[in-house]
């Protein structure tokens, strides 16, 4: 390959660079894909070295495959010798060939978040620890961390000993961890947790990676967590070819335990390394890329870099001010109806937020105006009742020792074996130690179950050793068929009088046929392989570039897509930055970095839009335009509505002050004309006018704790504290129906009671 022709010059030096410790800062749209696929095809085609010497690794599934195909475009077969897979899928590959060492056996079972919660509970109930205390999402939470951290719960049990809270979610985790080996599970963190482990405990086997992986490659390196730093650390110790690929501005999963430290302490681990920064987008047109450069660059924590571009500046960034969120999706839905007016594609538009739960206003306005669109990251396939159900069946048949999923099957269809009847099991289970599988096995010898409830389990229990031995010969998709058959749970549904079990049997036939493209495309066609790829799947990995409807998402599942038109809604103080930003520079620093990625994943043309009002959690608030709009220069962006409802006006809230800051805010609020102003000035100018017709505005003598105030839109309230504000006054005042609002004096219209 002539690889100066085909990369840019800071790309061909990270592509050629092989040997030690290289850093690769790799820009949004910079082609760090490209210049990973074209490194790995260089070490084997110039370099001679083995392919099965080296290691890649990223993150998501989806990646992992993109990057597998490149590579394989470009070196043929000799791709297929190579392990290109995320840190979870090369850990599972690992454990699954060693973890006998740690106790376990090979065809351990790969716990979900359902599985996992329906464990804690079970834990805690054993334990009499009330889940009103504590709740078992807290739990689960915090025995992730502490695994993220590669805490033992015995470490962790140290660290909180004198925390009578704590102490107790200590002794959850202890006792979650001996009843998951008990069950011959691992839940989604123990797969990097106990591979590390493995390293520690077995030198040995630490030696054979090293040995077989001589070279090592991470993308998205700044989303590492200190469990997956400690694996890829002591698998390069050996040979120290490392290269690691990412973008600190692009880190944006500190939340769940991401630490960008890693990447930017990364010459202080390799003192020797050779930093290459990729620059060159090839994404963005030029105005969406300044605005970007201009927005991240108010972070402190971060590597000096600036994108650029060879593309045109293109359209300005496009800021609307809605009323009401009803207004902001209504406008939303009316730039995409204009789009396909124009000939573009429903596929070319993606509706991004912060958080789930502002998908339902766009879903509600789309279902209305007939416009077809995509939820990504709303409830998983593999999520459905229906589809656990029948993948318990299966985890059972592949791993009986599996009590949880068991448990889950048992009485589904419905067929006598209650909960009541259950405990009793689980009793004999647990004095005799053996499985709940074992237990029920021996239902006869167990004295409190009636003759009815033996008759019940003996019939269940024929029913699932048949299962286990058919799924022997069976491919997984007629395992599966034989599963809905013979259980009676399809004939159930198909006698069923509610509507939504229609689109249950659908989604049943969708698992059946899920699993016949399992059978046709993986080289393992075995059970064990086909739940171990669904356990891994991420909701991401199912996004089709070519289903030709809207997607909307939150920005963090966007990251590593682009589309042609992006809009980035509730860009206000409150919802992006989110509140808990306004009291952490370190939380403020990463929704910074979110907004940037949110910036970057438009090609053309990008819409930023807020709200003056919108419901959350059941009431009206006022938030101010986000900070983030205020970061672009004006030059940069521009107001696309410019007529406003009769009488909208808008206060802000704590931020209120940081909002008009030095700003020439070209999306202010509305006085009295029916054109935007500047909002000190139509904020001044509604006042005037409210002393003018009443003459009893508050003054700052008036001014005093608990004293009773009058707001235009907010109403009724009491004046709660008192701050001085440059030669201004900030009042933080409780109102009876609006919550607590902070005001400036000099611009609120407040009328004393």
């Amino acid at each position: 390959m002539d690889l100066k022709n085909l990369l840019n010059s800071e790309q061909y030096k990270a592509a050629t660079t092989v040997e030690g410790q290289v850093l690769i800062l790799a820009g949004a749209g910079s082609g760090k894909t490209r210049v990973l696929t074209h490194r790995i095809a260089y070490m084997i085609e110039d370099k001679n070295i083995p392919s099965y010497n080296i290691l890649a690794i990223t993150f998501t599934n989806k990646a992992a495959g993109e990057m597998r195909e490149r590579v394989k475009a470009l070196i043929g077969d000799e791709a297929d010798n190579m392990w290109i897979s995320t840190f979870h899928s090369t850990c599972v590959r690992i454990l699954r060939r060693e973890i006998e060492k740690l106790g376990y056996k090979k065809d351990f079972t790969i716990y979900d978040s359902y599985d996992q919660k329906a464990l804690v509970k079970q834990c805690m109930k054993e334990l009499n620890i009330n889940d009103k205390d504590i709740e078992e999402n807290e739990v689960l939470s915090k025995i992730g961390k502490a695994k993220d951290n590669l805490q033992t719960s015995a470490m962790f049990m140290r660290e909180h000993q004198h925390n009578f809270r704590e102490e107790k979610i200590a002794r959850v985790y202890e006792l979650y961890q001996k009843r998951l080996k008990d069950n011959n599970a691992l839940d989604f963190d123990d797969l990097i947790f106990k591979t590390v482990e493995l390293f520690k405990k077995e030198p040995e086997v630490l030696e054979f990676y090293q040995r077989k992986f001589k070279y090592i490659m991470v993308d998205e390196y700044q989303d590492t967590n200190k469990s997956q730093y400690e694996f890829i650390k002591l698998l390069a110790n050996k040979h120290k070819n490392i290269c690691v690929v990412g973008d600190d501005d692009q880190c944006i999963y500190q939340w769940r335990g991401a630490d960008i430290r890693n990447i930017l302490d990364f010459e202080k681990d390799y003192p020797d390394c050779k930093i290459i920064k990729l620059e060159q987008n090839y994404r963005s047109m030029g105005n969406i890329l300044e605005a970007a450069n201009y927005v991240i660059r108010n972070n402190s924590e971060r590597k000096s870099k600036i994108l650029r571009t060879e593309a045109e500046n293109g359209e300005k960034i496009k800021i609307y001010r809605a009323f009401s969120d009803n207004d902001e999706s209504s406008f939303v839905a009316s730039i995409i109806e204009k789009g396909k007016k124009e000939e573009k594609n429903y596929r070319d538009f993606a509706v991004l937020y912060r958080t789930n739960a502002q998908s339902r206003i766009f879903e509600d306005t789309f279902i209305k105006r007939g416009i077809p669109y995509r939820l990504i990251g709303g409830l998983k396939f593999y999520d459905r009742k229906e589809i656990k159900d029948i993948m318990a069946y299966l985890k059972v048949i592949s791993n009986p020792t599996d009590s949880i999923n068991l448990r889950r099957i048992v009485n589904v269809p419905k067929r006598s074996i209650g909960d009541a009847t259950v405990e009793k099991v689980m009793e004999f289970a647990n004095e005799n130690d053996i499985s709940l599988f074992d237990a029920l096995l021996e239902a006869e010898n167990i004295s409190s179950l009636s003759a009815r409830n033996i008759t019940a389990i003996n019939k269940f229990t024929a029913l699932m050793e048949e299962l286990i031995e058919y799924s022997e010969t069976l491919t997984v998709s007629h395992l599966i068929e034989d599963i809905l058959k013979n259980t009676g749970y399809i004939e159930d549904l198909k006698n069923s009088k509610n509507p939504e079990d229609l689109s249950r049997v659908e989604n049943l036939e969708e698992l059946v046929s899920a699993a016949v493209d399992f059978e046709k495309n993986d080289e393992d066609k075995t059970l064990g392989a086909f739940l171990e790829k669904v356990a891994l799947v991420q909701d991401v990995d199912n996004f089709d570039v070519d289903a030709d409807s809207v997607v909307l998402m939150t920005v963090h599942s966007a990251k590593g897509l682009e589309f042609p038109t992006v809009f980035m809604v509730g860009m206000e103080n409150g919802i992006f930055p989110g509140q808990s930003s306004f009291n952490s520079e370190k939380e403020m620093e990463e929704s910074r970095r979110l907004c940037y990625v949110g910036i970057t994943r438009a090609k053309e043309i990008l819409y930023m839009t807020s709200a003056e009002v919108r419901r959350v959690f059941g009431r009206s608030v006022a938030y101010p335009q986000s900070d983030f709009i205020a970061e672009i220069p004006a030059n940069l962006k521009e107001v696309v509505n410019l007529q406003r409802p009769s009488g909208s006006f808008s206060q802000g809230n704590s931020s209120y002050v940081q909002y008009n800051r030095g700003y020439n805010n070209p999306h202010s609020l509305r006085g009295s004309g029916s054109t935007y102003e500047n909002p000190l000035e139509a904020a001044k100018k509604l006042k005037e006018t409210l002393e003018e017709s009443s003459g009893k505005m508050l003054t700052k003598k008036e001014v005093s704790l608990g004293r009773k105030v009058k707001h235009s839109k907010f109403g009724i309230g009491s004046i709660v504290s008192v701050s001085e504000s440059g030669d201004d006054l900030k009042l933080t005042i409780a109102f009876d129906s609006q919550g607590i609002k902070s005001l400036l004096l000099s611009i609120a219209p407040l009328e004393l009671l």
